[in-house]
Order: C-alpha cells, then structure tokens, then sequence
C-alpha cells in the first residue's frame, strides 16, 4: 500500500532513535510510559502520536525518530505492560503455577482495561513478553509434552483470560450507562426471562432453570473455564 515501507522491520531491531545528532532525549520506556498513562486515564482512543508527543513535551515530528508508526507505539505500550508480570519460583505443580499466570493477567488487565484492544500474537516477541514466555515454558517443564503444546496451551489460556475480561470491562461498562443500577436492570431481564420460560416455549431452558435458579457465581465460571483448558492439555500429555 502507499506510504508503508517496501521491507518489515521490527521496532526492537531499530536503534533507540534514528538518525545523527545529539544523545537519544528520550528512551523507549519514557514513551511506552508516557502512552500507557494517557490510556490509563482517559481510554486507547485518546492516545495518538501528537498527545504522546505533548505528554513528553517534545514536538510530533520529533516523535517519529523514536517510533516510526502508531503501531509500533502500540507494540511499545504491550511490552511495557508485559512488564508488569511478576515471575515466581515454579513450584513444581505446573497447573498451579499457570493458573497464577491467568489469575496475575486477569488482574494487570483490570489495572489497563484499553489491554484487551491491543492482544495480539503479533506483539508476543516483545523483551517484556519473552520473559513472560520464557517464564511460563518454566512452569511448564512438568509437563510431558513437546514445546508447541505448550505453546498452544500459553495462547489458550491468554484467550480465554482476554476473552473474559473483555466481557467484564463491557459489562461494567454497560453498567456505568445505564439511567438505572445494575440490579434494577437485572432484575427486569430476569423477570422477562421468567415469563418467556414460563409459556412452555422453552423447556429445556426451563428444565435449565429447575435445575439452577440462582445467580451465576462469575468467579467459578472463570476457574471453570482455566480448569477446562488445563485438563484438556493434562489428558493430552497423558495420551488419552
């Protein structure tokens, strides 16, 4: 397409600033910090190249030396949040250990909720997000299987945590919307929901209900969901 280079090149693989003169004035971790601070407080839309330019107190064009496309200051705020991922000793157990990984994930994406927007697997090869993969692939030396599994079960475990906290933010979301509270809104939709069941058009969303009227229990779900993907991954390595 015009205006993109003829050949890829990877934002790692770049000096910190191109070009001659003087000593780089600002790093790489200045400008992802700079960006993930602008996402923080008023949402992924507000972060342009201009306001990050502002935030740093230099000019646009300037900017570009550093990071040459939008993209690449996506890929610069993913590594800086990959960061924040706090690497354990593995404790032996390596479904323990990866459902600490989902669980410490599932919370960095409650802290950066614009996070979800930029997953990409394209952005897995980051300094940050290497020593995230190197750490899980640790905690998975228990495992009998060879490294793609592994690999695969990495993503999986990933999507299903982006998955679902994806559906929390817009619920809450959602939420903050809303001319009424959550719970009078819950409780409308349920009582339609009661009705509608009640016509006999549904009875297996009826036998459903008979069998567990109650709240859904969200917490349980997510375990639910970790513990599926991980027995999946457990039967694999046994053969069955």
């Amino acid at each position: 397409m015009a205006g993109r280079n003829a050949v890829p090149e990877v934002i790692w693989a770049r000096p910190e600033r191109a070009g001659r003169g003087p000593r780089p004035a600002y790093s790489r971790a200045d400008i992802a910090a700079a960006a993930v601070r602008i996402a923080d407080a008023e949402g992924l839309d507000a972060v342009s190249m201009r306001r990050v330019a502002a935030e740093l107190g230099c000019g646009t064009m300037s900017l570009y030396n550093y990071v040459p496309r939008k993209e690449d200051l996506s890929e610069l705020m993913v590594d800086a949040i990959s960061g924040e991922h706090e690497p354990w000793e593995p404790s032996g157990d390596w479904r323990a250990d990866m459902l600490r990984v989902a669980h410490q994930t599932r919370a960095l994406m409650h802290r950066h909720p614009w996070l979800p927007r930029l997953m990409s697997p394209v952005y897995g090869f980051s300094p940050n997000a290497l020593r995230y993969l190197e750490h899980c692939l640790t905690c998975l030396d228990p495992l009998d299987a060879p490294y793609g599994t592994k690999f695969e079960l990495v993503a999986m475990l990933n999507g299903v945590v982006t998955t679902y906290v994806g559906n929390e933010l817009a619920t809450a979301e959602r939420a903050r919307s809303l001319p009424w509270s959550e719970e009078q809104e819950n409780a409308m939709r349920i009582a339609y929901l009661g009705g509608q069941v009640a016509t006999g058009a549904y009875p297996r969303m009826a036998a459903a209900f008979m069998e567990d009227a109650g709240p859904i229990d969200l917490e349980a779900v997510f375990e639910r969901a970790l513990g599926r993907v991980l027995d999946a991954f457990t039967l694999r390595s046994e053969g069955g």
